[in-house]
């Protein structure tokens, strides 16, 4: 049985984390996305992942990799061969179906690129956090480098 949660207090009491409980609320969502295919999200260092994706099967050109929106879009879509017709299987194990991945990224992470290599698809993606938002260091020197108006300060 599942049960939805109420956001609404959060709502009244934090301004401007509506979008953490859109998250969450999407997240908990019973529309969940199809296990096809199986994919790893690996932590190579402070503020850098990688994203791998078994993707057996497909080209380079079959391949479409999107970001938009804080949100990382993997689609893979098979070229309608007429080869595939004339084949007769006895066992198919490997999948070739279209496929839609979607990953939510984090505030300021980038996709830095993708490459494949033994069938598998590893996606780098970095955090870059803005100057601005980096912590830094304030110096105490010992006086005020304000001036009160009207009021010289004395040495």
């Amino acid at each position: 049985m599942r049960t939805t949660t109420d956001f609404s207090p959060l709502y009244r009491s934090f301004i401007g984390f509506d979008h953490l409980a859109g998250l969450i609320d999407k997240a908990s969502r019973a529309d969940k996305q199809s296990s096809y295919p199986p994919y790893n999200v690996e932590l190579l260092a402070e503020d850098q992942y990688r994203i791998t994706m078994a993707i057996a099967g497909f080209a380079e050109e079959e391949l479409d990799i999107e970001s938009k929106q804080d949100t990382l879009i993997v689609t893979g879509t098979k070229s309608s061969d007429s080869n595939n017709t004339e084949r007769k299987f006895l066992h198919q194990g490997i999948a070739e179906r279209n496929f839609e991945r979607r990953f939510q990224l984090g505030d300021h992470v980038k996709v830095i690129g993708a490459f494949i290599k033994h069938g598998l698809l590893h996606i780098d993606l970095e955090r870059e956090i803005p100057e601005a938002l980096k912590p830094r260091k304030i110096a105490i020197n010992g006086k005020s480098l304000m001036q009160p108006k009207g009021i010289e300060q004395k040495s």
